[in-house]
């Protein structure tokens, strides 16, 4: 029997999206307002300025990386065992958010905001948002952040500065959950490039279906990762 998800007490049903997943426009991106999104398969886009209302979004199909579907090609794979880089999470959670927005090689950009950074700042002070860095000779150079709640947890966006570091952490992240115990690692939509590293689409309703099992899982983030780039 599938496990049902109490409805949202900001936000209407995600089956009244549009075509382009678009639910809601305007509210607050308070710790409260953005916990209850990302339990319920929602999460905020911004239309490119802060100026803008709040655009909240819920698309079909949703993109989704299996916690045993990362593609790590051989080269990557040699780079992990080399420890190149150093691995480490939420040491640096704002300038990984910050550099997600403006740095080369991003996955993202202007939704980025400055009142986003505010927001999941707030989020990472309060345990449920968590950043993973690549660092060489002590200079941040990759990383990755998201969300997570319980078995859940929401990849953002990422950014590199050097070739391979923001895969480096992301294959670090992939496996610090799959040992803590997490069950769905959400990309909202999949791109060419996370369909490259093994990213699929499942429809919304099984998404739901598995956040809601993932949302029954009495697991945490920890404070230290459980894999480190020299286990692979």
């Amino acid at each position: 029997m599938a496990i049902l998800i109490p409805p949202s007490r900001v936000f209407p049903p995600v089956e009244q999206a549009d075509e382009d997943g678009l639910l809601a426009i305007g509210g607050e991106l308070e710790p409260a307002w953005l916990l209850d999104a990302y339990m319920h398969g929602v999460f905020p886009w911004p239309f490119g300025s802060d100026s803008q209302p709040m655009a909240w979004w819920s698309p079909d199909p949703r993109g989704v990386l299996e916690l045993d579907g990362l593609h790590i090609s051989r080269r990557l794979r040699r780079t992990l065992r080399q420890g190149r880089f150093e691995v480490s999470c939420d040491r640096a959670f704002r300038e990984v958010m910050a550099a997600c927005a403006t740095g080369p090689g991003r996955l993202g950009g202007t939704w980025i905001t400055p009142r986003m950074i505010e927001a999941y700042t707030r989020l990472h002070r309060l345990g449920f948002a968590h950043s993973v860095e690549a660092r060489r000779d002590g200079r941040l150079v990759g990383g990755v952040y998201g969300v997570s709640i319980r078995g859940l947890f929401a990849a953002e966006s990422k950014f590199y500065r050097e070739r391979d570091a923001s895969k480096v952490a992301l294959a670090c992240l992939v496996a610090h959950l799959r040992a803590s115990g997490f069950l769905l690692l959400d990309l909202q939509m999949v791109t060419s490039h996370t369909k490259r590293l093994g990213a699929i689409e499942i429809s919304r309703e099984e998404y739901l279906d598995r956040l809601a099992g993932a949302l029954e899982q009495d697991v945490t983030f920890g404070e230290r990762l459980l894999v480190q780039a020299e286990d692979f």
